[in-house]
Parts: C-alpha cells; sequence; structure tokens
C-alpha cells in the first residue's frame, strides 16, 4: 500500500474462512476484558466461540487494510459479543459495528459484565441503560442488561 494511502474500513458479514482471525481478536479483546472469567480466551472458551458463537450467530466483522480488527455478534436485535481487537480500539470501529448493528434492528439490548468497565463505559456514550441486572451462576459475576431505543435519525 502506498505511504500516502488511507486507512479503509469496512464492515461486512462473517465468513466461515474469517474464523482463525474473529477467534484472535476475541481472545486478544477478551481476556483483558474479563480477566475475572477463568480461561477467557482460550481453551473451552475457544472451542465454544468456534463450535457455537460463530455458528449460530448473525456475526459481523471490520476489516481495516483487508484484516479482520473487530468481531459484532447479534441475536436478533441483543448484541450477543462485541469484540475489538487491541491495537484498533478507539478507532471508532466498535462504534460503527453497533450503530450497523442498529440500522439492520433499531433498538438493540445487551448484556455485559459489571466488572467490564471499559465496555460500560463505551455504551453509555452510545446511548445504552441499564434495564436489569442478574447474576451469571456460571461464574457468579453480576450482569447488566442493557438497551438503547431506535433513533429517528443516527449522526
Amino acid at each position: 500500500m502506498p505511504e500516502n494511502a488511507s486507512r479503509s474500513t469496512v464492515i461486512r458479514r462473517y465468513a466461515p474462512e474469517d474464523e482463525d482471525a474473529a477467534v484472535d481478536v476475541w481472545s486478544r479483546a477478551g481476556g483483558p476484558a474479563h480477566p475475572f472469567i477463568p480461561g477467557e480466551g482460550e481453551g473451552e472458551r475457544a472451542r465454544k466461540m468456534r463450535e457455537v458463537y460463530l455458528v449460530h450467530a448473525e456475526n459481523w466483522v471490520a476489516e481495516t487494510d483487508g484484516r479482520v480488527v473487530a468481531l459484532l455478534g447479534l441475536l436478533d436485535a441483543e448484541i450477543g459479543g462485541l469484540f475489538v481487537a487491541p491495537e484498533a480500539q478507539g478507532t471508532g470501529v466498535g462504534r460503527r459495528l453497533v450503530e450497523h448493528a442498529a440500522a439492520l434492528h433499531g433498538s438493540l439490548t445487551l448484556e455485559v459484565y459489571e466488572k467490564n468497565t471499559g465496555a460500560r463505559g463505551f455504551y453509555a456514550r452510545l446511548g445504552f441503560v441499564e434495564a436489569s441486572r442478574r447474576v451469571d451462576e456460571e461464574y457468579d459475576e453480576v450482569m447488566l442488561r442493557l438497551t438503547r431505543p431506535a433513533t429517528e435519525s443516527r449522526a
């Protein structure tokens, strides 16, 4: 790529050939975001990512300069997961994926661990508000259900 060329980011549907890159992004982003979850980003959790989440969710990727840098999993209008590679965090790619989901589904919901303060701040900046709380029985961690209503126009 020429030195003066700008970086381009494309949002597109996940394809099976994206599996390794998507799992890599999930592992490198999920581990630091969820240090309180044993084995996050590896082992059995990685197997589930490959065999369940990437197969059954409506997945979208953000690709910058031909490289997958973020993954968004949707279950209808619920964001099942959003993971942005550490080197791409703060570039607006996560916001673009959320806005893409909103363009597809209008109002959105998601769950986030209470301890994941970085994600909570990100979602608050995008207009998500807490609707309820529950304890994730598998890990004994508090989960927050966040919602964001559909908006008439998005800037």
